[in-house]
């Protein structure tokens, strides 16, 4: 099937009874990059103030009518409102404006349609496109039935209209229990990092912060040359699939490093609430690294729509260390500093080994400093150690090895009776 490259204007609305964390402007202007990372070509943007929200078209009648002109001037088959539209007025723009309508939520949607590689992120993209439609059957009539287009039509969309309520609620269930026994999957596999006492850090932040070149840069670090990197790229929601990775430090510590989905101002709550069984990871993490774009002018705003997120998940009192990004590329702006705020830059590599240092005093502040006499036949104990553990002395005597290092609980209990 040909694809149509999408031609799109978008729409922003300024009222005095929205109370929003930021101004119009820079969410038209996200809702911009928002439209590139979905693949539609930017032709203009408007933005109207107006008293308040109108039931039936969201924005004013001679608004629409301007935009449907500059529709037919600009050749634009696609128009992109800000704010989350309700099914009829999603019918009644299209019926005026005579192109497709598609509300931010849609847009978002869809990019994270497109990114979803792993079959439980799938699942969680088509349980929030499910949820979003559902109550929008009558609205959608044609938005529902459209294929090719690309934008709003992936996942489920690019089935028909038999699609009806009852078929929707049946697979809403389906859904639901395939990423049940996922989640099943997940926990076994935390009890078994439990077991291990091996730390979990989770980064987490707004889209395109950073994360994801964070990681790789703590991977290349790593004495786990298998561990792979992770997918960067400079664009919004790059990563959607939740990436684990176990970090090996020079100095032997180790720990399993999260990636999260990047998180954006108004977020849809569907998508919030689909992609809670991933973030759980985020709720049994050790310590939160807060990933923060210190470049963007509008970092305060990101910050807030982070923190929003993890109240909602219910881990804002977690551990945390604040980590201002690409410290390289800032010019004549302010950057906030404290005892658990950090300056780096994941590319270039500064800051890395400050941030380390945190990482270690936050969650190895439980090792213990011991000094072990380990018998000879025990020769694998002191392998271990050597291998396991940062040795600060390894010496041979004459009633057997003695071996200065540092030991987690778990090893401490182990071997505690060597201890001298």
């Amino acid at each position: 099937m040909k694809t149509v490259e999408q031609r799109a204007i978008l729409v922003a609305l300024s009222t005095s009874s929205k109370k929003e964390i930021t101004t119009v402007e820079n969410s038209l202007k996200e809702l911009e990059e928002l439209a590139n990372a979905a693949g539609a070509k930017v032709l203009h943007k408007i933005m109207q103030n107006k008293q308040k929200i109108d039931a039936s078209f969201y924005i004013g009648k001679g608004k629409v009518e301007e935009i449907k002109m500059l529709c037919d001037e600009l050749d634009a088959n696609l128009v992109i409102f800000d704010d989350e539209l309700s099914g009829a007025q999603i019918r009644n723009l299209e019926e005026a404006i005579e192109k497709t309508i598609i509300d931010r939520t849609t847009l978002i949607l869809d990019i994270f349609a497109q990114r979803a590689q792993s079959k439980e992120g799938k699942l969680q993209v088509e349980l929030a496109q499910l949820r979003y439609r559902l109550p929008r059957l009558v609205g959608l009539g044609k938005s529902l039935s459209r294929t090719g287009a690309g934008i709003g039509t992936r996942g489920p969309g690019e089935k028909k209209l038999e699609l009806d309520r009852r078929h929707i609620l049946d697979r809403i269930r389906d859904i639901k229990d395939q990423l049940e026994e996922i989640k099943k999957n997940r926990q076994v596999q935390r009890k078994q990092r439990k077991k291990n006492e091996m730390p979990v850090v989770a980064l987490v932040g707004y889209t395109n912060a950073g994360k994801s070149t964070l990681m790789n840069k703590l991977i290349t670090m790593t004495e786990l040359l298998e561990e792979k990197e992770v997918y960067v790229k400079d664009m919004l929601f790059a990563t959607l699939d939740t990436a684990h990775r176990k970090i090996i430090l020079p100095s032997k510590e180790e720990f399993i490093l999260i990636d999260t989905v990047g998180f954006v101002n108004k977020l849809p709550h569907a998508l919030i609430e689909a992609f809670k069984a991933t973030l759980e990871e985020v709720e049994e993490a050790d310590l939160l690294l807060h990933i923060v774009d210190a470049t963007n002018k509008d970092y305060e705003m990101q910050m807030k729509v982070t923190n929003k997120v993890l109240e909602e998940l219910d881990v804002k009192n977690k551990p945390m260390i604040i980590v201002f990004n690409k410290i390289d590329q800032v010019k004549n702006m302010y950057v906030p500093s404290g005892e658990d705020v950090i300056h780096i830059s994941a590319v270039e590599g500064i800051g890395i080994e400050k941030l380390i240092c945190k990482i270690k005093e936050k969650i190895f502040s439980h090792m213990k400093k011991v000094e072990l006499l380990i018998p000879y036949d025990r020769g694998e104990i002191v392998s271990y150690l050597c291998d396991k553990t940062k040795v600060d002395q390894c010496e041979y005597k004459a009633e057997g090895v003695f071996v200065k290092t540092c030991l987690a609980p778990i090893d401490y209990n182990k071997y505690k009776k060597y201890l001298v």
